[in-house]
């Protein structure tokens, strides 16, 4: 049986399904940040009447409180991944979200309704997390940290989940290893940083001035001003993985001659979007594949190590172990500008000019 509350506000309609003694509410329609074309931040257009989809039975319908601004979203804004995105527009931008579960499919066991909950949607996702009703898969979500707010709750998960991929699923870092970060000043260098930490490993980054103090707060044992020091020269010794955030070709060979033989380098900057994007989907994504196959050829042969992009994907183990160490105190990512959602144009034009280098969150009331 389906009632439509008629105390729902003009911009939300609620409908609620009568299941097993209780009830379970879902929304038809809700606010959210529309993306109709690509272009500055002056195209985002926040609606109040866009549709939410029915859940799939994997599905939880999460009431967003704070979504972070990913690099991926202003880059996404501009037209990256346009092979991919634009034949799917309007867009609805966001991966990260911090929230309460509103409503749960039927095969969802581990959420309930109420409980506040955070997660990250994948970086192709088309349904973002800019609305007041995100919709997530299971595995993507895990119960909020108790200790921290939804803002704080809403910058982790995406950064944390990518760097949890490159050192516990790509490079298996373990206890007594040592791990160099090019760029750890940065959400998913900063997470790789105390995410290898708290694995008991030996961690060495790059970073500007202003990241010294707290990367070394966090646990590195070395941090490099780069924009002081000649990273070739003040970095001793040899490394079990590299983890490359900047990704050009510079970085790339410091890296990669940075390694061990059996070492694993990883950079954030794969090129199969941008590829795809020069020449087609048809043309693109073979000829990626062929970059990757011809590095990983070539670094196997002239240094012993393995090459590879990495990119973040949901992982349920990785979530619950990124949730149990911000429960902790051990994984903080700072926030340094939280803007209602109604600012969203003014967030983006904020990290397009570089006004703001930290973490920025907006928060849906």
């Amino acid at each position: 049986m389906r009632i439509f509350n008629s105390h729902a506000k003009k911009s939300t309609h609620l409908c609620c399904f009568f299941k097993v003694g209780s009830f379970r509410c879902i929304v038809t329609t809700s606010r959210a940040v529309l993306l109709p074309r690509f272009g500055g931040p002056e195209v985002l257009e926040l609606r109040s009447n866009v549709s939410v989809p029915d859940l799939n039975p994997n599905e939880v319908l999460v009431r967003a409180r704070a979504v972070s601004v990913n690099p991926l979203d202003t880059r996404m804004r501009s037209g990256y991944g346009r092979s991919i995105f634009e034949p799917l527009l309007p867009l609805i931008l966001g991966r990260d979200i911090s929230g309460e579960v509103a409503a749960v499919g039927t095969s969802v066991r581990s959420l309930t309704v109420g409980q506040e909950v955070f997660g990250a949607l994948h970086p192709t996702a088309v349904r973002g997390t800019y609305t007041d009703y995100a919709i997530l898969s299971e595995d993507e979500l895990s119960p909020k940290p108790a200790s921290i707010t939804h803002v704080e709750a809403s910058v982790i998960p995406f950064a944390a989940l990518t760097a949890w991929r490159a050192l516990k699923s790509t490079a298996r870092i373990t206890e007594g290893q040592r791990l160099l970060v090019i760029g750890g000043g940065g959400a998913v260098g900063f997470s790789a940083i105390q995410l290898a930490v708290a694995a008991g490993s030996h961690v060495t980054t790059t970073c500007g001035p202003q990241s010294i103090e707290r990367i070394l707060a966090a646990g590195a044992e070395q941090a490099v001003d780069y924009t002081a020091e000649d990273i070739e020269l003040t970095i001793r010794g040899k490394f079990d993985a590299v983890l490359d955030t900047i990704g050009v070709q510079e970085t790339e060979r410091i890296g990669i001659n940075f390694l061990k033989r059996g070492g694993h380098y990883m950079t954030l900057q794969g090129e199969a979007a941008s590829l795809s994007d020069r020449y087609g989907l048809a043309i693109g994504l073979p000829l990626a594949t062929a970059v990757l196959l011809k590095k990983l050829i070539q670094y196997r042969s002239s240094h012993g190590i393995e090459y590879s992009w990495t990119y973040m994907r949901a992982d349920s183990e990785g979530l619950e172990e990124i949730r149990r160490l911000s429960e902790a105190g051990k994984l903080k990512i700072p926030v340094e500008k939280a803007f209602p959602i109604t600012q969203v144009r003014e967030a983006h034009e904020a990290k397009d000019k570089k006004k703001i280098p930290g973490k920025v969150v907006l928060e849906l009331d």
